[in-house]
């Protein structure tokens, strides 16, 4: 394994053939990122087909909707200038003109008053209300630009009444079901029933997706510790996230986040520009590089690259500098800025005690790999929130596990069939990272397993040497092999 971070890679249906996402594979993309507001259902099949024939082992992620504010479509862009005054109104069924901007959101008068301010596309314009009536707000220019169609809107410090959920989400997700994909990415998340509302999807369907929930407005933040017990995971999205909160404070709440995430053992996605310059340039700058870097010795789990791979002109090079940058970043980080994971206070907690321990013994006892076989990925999942030194091999029953653990920090998964002993499944580890050039035969590995039962958690910790292991006749795990 080349790096222990994990990247997330948005691929676009107008450039998702096999030998482009092999390309990125190889240059270290762990998941691809679908992004449904530019999809219909045949640009999803194209992306899972290739994704698919090139490894059992990539994660894919499916963005939805959420609850967001866009304008309606305008029969061309539309020029405004400082100090210009129009109308702006909550219809979904009406047009977009210079005199009127309209908007998805029907209680938009109802819920602004004189002197907020509305961004739209991403900040690119800004405005100000400046009066108010029943059907319709009177708003003024803040600044020259050009309004396209369909162009996200943003109210800072105002909370939308929108569903957590459109109707193409919906369908969106019993796709996603019905295609055994691996993420959903749920955009705008305010609070845990965001969450919920798509986990009671799945439960109907008995679909072992798994919940990103993308943290983009402040009401996000503010609500996170609720939303980290739902949640399978967290995606700190900074585009939107820093037009709904002051941009100065976008680094600190990055760090805020992920500290809660490790803490909770949940994996964390740090999102938006992270490579911006190489969509048009073969090099990034050196700000970027530094952002990335910053990202890792927070101690993030996944990095993402969105227009960079979409339609970037350097899609391959952006996930191979982004792994450069990684793997150093891995080398240089100082572990006196490790984040404490606490021991929950109520509970004995046997599979995290041991993962803390053999994520330990890489420093103490210069262990060079952690085995451990894995059902659910719990006991993985304890293992990456340690960041330890050394990597983990998780052997997987399920190769939805398997899948599920390419968002976690220094995690290599690999599926394998239930068939043979314990015994058989570490040593044919052992082989694989002899093989990968991970260890040698004179190295110490730990082996963190259960001898209860598949999914039970884990009860043991076995710390030996791979010569001693692979030469004895008569090696056993505690686990009794019928």
């Amino acid at each position: 394994m080349l790096k222990q971070t994990k990247i997330v890679a948005t691929v676009s249906d107008k450039r998702c053939e096999v030998n482009f996402v092999r390309d990125l594979f190889e240059a270290g993309m762990n998941v691809v990122r679908m992004n449904s507001a530019h999809l219909d259902k045949e640009g999803f099949d194209k992306i899972i087909a290739s994704v698919r024939a090139v490894s059992n082992r990539i994660g894919i992620l499916m963005d939805t909707k959420g609850p967001e504010v866009r304008t309606t479509i305008s029969g061309e862009s539309i020029q405004f200038k400082t100090g210009d005054r129009l109308k702006i109104q909550g219809a979904p069924d009406q047009k977009t003109t210079k005199e009127v901007i309209s908007v998805n959101y029907v209680h938009l008068t109802k819920d602004l008053k004189i002197g907020d301010v509305l961004l739209i596309d991403d900040g690119e314009l800004e405005f100000k209300v400046i009066g108010k009536d029943v059907n319709y707000l009177t708003i003024e220019a803040l600044n020259d630009g050009v309004l396209g169609s369909r162009k996200s809107v943003n109210i800072p410090g105002v909370r939308i009444s929108l569903p957590s959920l459109t109707d193409k989400d919906r369908k969106n997700i019993l796709y996603a079901i019905e295609n055994k994909i691996d993420f959903i990415a749920h955009s705008f998340v305010r609070n845990k029933q965001d969450v919920l509302d798509i986990q009671t999807i799945l439960d109907e369907h008995n679909s072992p997706i798994k919940i990103i929930a993308k943290i983009e407005n402040q009401e996000g933040v503010d609500n996170i510790d609720e939303i980290l017990k739902v949640a399978y995971g967290i995606m700190i999205a900074r585009g939107d996230l820093g037009i709904e909160v002051p941009q100065e404070k976008i680094p600190g709440l990055q760090r805020v986040l992920i500290r809660k995430c490790i803490a909770a053992k949940k994996p964390v996605i740090v999102a938006t520009q992270m490579l911006h310059s190489m969509i048009t340039n073969p090099r990034p700058t050196r700000a970027e590089v530094t952002d990335v870097a910053n990202a890792i010795y927070y101690r993030t789990d996944a990095l993402m690259l969105s227009g960079e791979t979409a339609y970037g002109k350097f899609p391959v090079e952006a996930v191979h500098t982004m792994s450069s940058i990684a793997r150093e970043a891995e080398k240089t980080k100082l572990l006196e800025n490790d984040i404490r994971v606490p021991f929950p206070d109520d509970d004995l907690d046997v599979t995290s005690f041991l993962a803390k321990q053999a994520v330990k013994s890489s420093t103490k006892l210069g262990v060079r790999a952690i085995v451990t076989d894995s059902y659910s990925g719990r006991t993985v999942r304890n293992l990456a929130a340690f960041r330890g030194k050394a990597p983990v091999l998780a052997i997987c029953y399920k190769e939805e596990t398997t899948r599920a653990l390419s968002l976690s920090y220094g995690v290599w998964a690999e599926y394998q069939k239930e068939s043979g002993t314990s015994v058989q499944y570490f040593v044919e580890a052992l082989n694989k990272l002899l093989n990968k050039n991970m260890i040698e035969r004179s190295d110490l590995v730990a082996y963190l397993s259960g001898s209860v039962g598949m999914g039970e958690g884990s009860s043991f910790l076995e710390i030996n040497k791979v010569e001693r292991i692979l030469s004895s006749t008569n090696y056993q795990t505690p686990i009794f092999d019928s």
